[in-house]
């Protein structure tokens, strides 16, 4: 199996979301990550998608979506033609000695200290699956009291724009 992220510019209407949304479970296709937001004209919102399935699959998924009144434009956003990235927010319970370490990974990924209290420490973190991945991988060894992550958002590089 592979994963695609897919970009779709849709219509701003209330209920697309929840229709592109229920393409997927209508055909019991699960999606790995979904985030959505308004784009540059008040007219469009951009939701980004990743997929995972076998060729087929995922060729069916890109047809069923552009089937749907609402979707303007679909593209692929692939690793070397764009650039993808999600937000993670993790808090962290540690003492003294505990959030000097937990600093120290953050530091080593670039990551920002958002909230520090007595007993626990807050980490935001952008970048791709991977460097989150790795990232929470090195904090598996404390304890986390709570985790989000945004799901992926992305944009094609250079001049390739996805406008109507």
């Amino acid at each position: 199996m592979k994963q695609i992220v897919l970009s779709l510019l849709v219509d701003n209407n209330p209920g697309v979301l929840a229709r592109v949304a229920s393409l997927f479970s209508r055909r019991g296709y699960n999606i790995d990550s979904l985030s959505a937001g308004v784009t540059d004209s008040p007219k469009y919102t951009r939701i980004t998608v990743a997929v995972s399935g076998d060729d087929q699959i995922l060729e069916q998924i890109r047809n069923q979506i552009q089937k749907l009144e609402e979707v303007r434009r679909i593209i692929v956003l692939d690793d070397k033609e764009s650039v993808c990235r999600e937000l993670v927010l993790v808090k962290v319970m540690a003492d003294k000695k505990e959030k000097q370490d937990i600093i120290a990974i953050a530091d080593v990924f670039r990551a920002k200290l958002v909230d520090v209290s007595m007993e626990s420490v807050m980490i935001e973190l952008t970048g791709n699956q991977n460097k989150l991945d790795a990232f929470l991988n090195l904090l598996s060894d404390y304890e986390v009291l709570e985790l989000v992550r945004t799901g992926l958002t992305g944009l094609g590089r250079g001049m390739s724009v996805l406008k109507r």
